[in-house]
């Protein structure tokens, strides 16, 4: 890639039918967008499917050029886009699965790096949670200095949710969408996205699944 490309994750809402996806991809195409990876996130029956793209825009050109000629599309919507990390790539549940047995002691540990890949999340981290709350004891590069009492409004800890919390949440934080999983009775992980978008059923499901999976 060139070094003066932008790398950008859209997540993209389209019309479940034949000819869909290739419409999308020639209007990115028609606007100087590089598709990298494509990977569908959920899939209805309502008639359409959401899909995340990774895409190279070139030196000078707009995100909002590529929103523009999707959604000129009859059905489509982009519903997210943001920077993505360079080098990043689309990385699926089984890499993660087979990290994770190769080194179990540390599963808890190998799962938490690798959501900000698997899930698109901006950071993640890993608590330990007690009677009197919780606090980070494992975190990803990105993420917020978490003090016991922010990590505490987190919870509850012994189920999967949604948290979203308001700007300000902590200091130099924006509104933040996070998805709360347990992994033990006594740890739990957050991952996190600054702004969205939301967590959809399907990833938290595959978060919680791949929870259950640690020792």
């Amino acid at each position: 890639m060139d070094e003066d490309e932008a790398v950008f994750l859209m997540r993209v809402r389209l019309p479940d039918r034949p000819g869909s996806l290739g419409a999308v991809a020639t209007a990115m195409g028609g606007v100087g967008g590089d598709i990298n990876a494509v990977e569908i996130v959920e899939k209805g029956d309502n008639g359409f499917v959401v899909d995340d793209f990774i895409v190279d825009l070139p030196p000078g050109a707009l995100p909002e050029n590529i929103i523009t000629a999707c959604q000129a599309l009859e059905g489509v919507k982009v519903e997210w886009i943001s920077r993505y990390p360079e080098g990043g790539g689309l990385q699926s549940d089984l890499e993660a699965l087979e990290r994770m047995t190769a080194d179990p002691v540390h599963a808890a540990e190998t799962l938490v790096s690798l959501c900000p890949v698997v899930f698109r999340s901006h950071w993640a981290t890993l608590l330990e949670v007690d009677g009197a709350g919780a606090r980070p004891v494992y975190s990803t590069t990105l993420a917020p200095d978490l003090t016991p009492a922010v990590a505490a409004t987190f919870g509850p800890f012994d189920s999967t949710h949604r948290v979203d919390l308001p700007s300000g949440w902590s200091p130099g934080w924006g509104d933040t969408t996070l998805v709360v999983t347990p992994l033990t009775r006594d740890r739990a992980i957050a991952i996190g996205r600054l702004g969205g978008p939301a967590f959809l059923e399907s990833e938290i499901a595959r978060l919680h699944h791949l929870a259950a999976l640690v020792k």
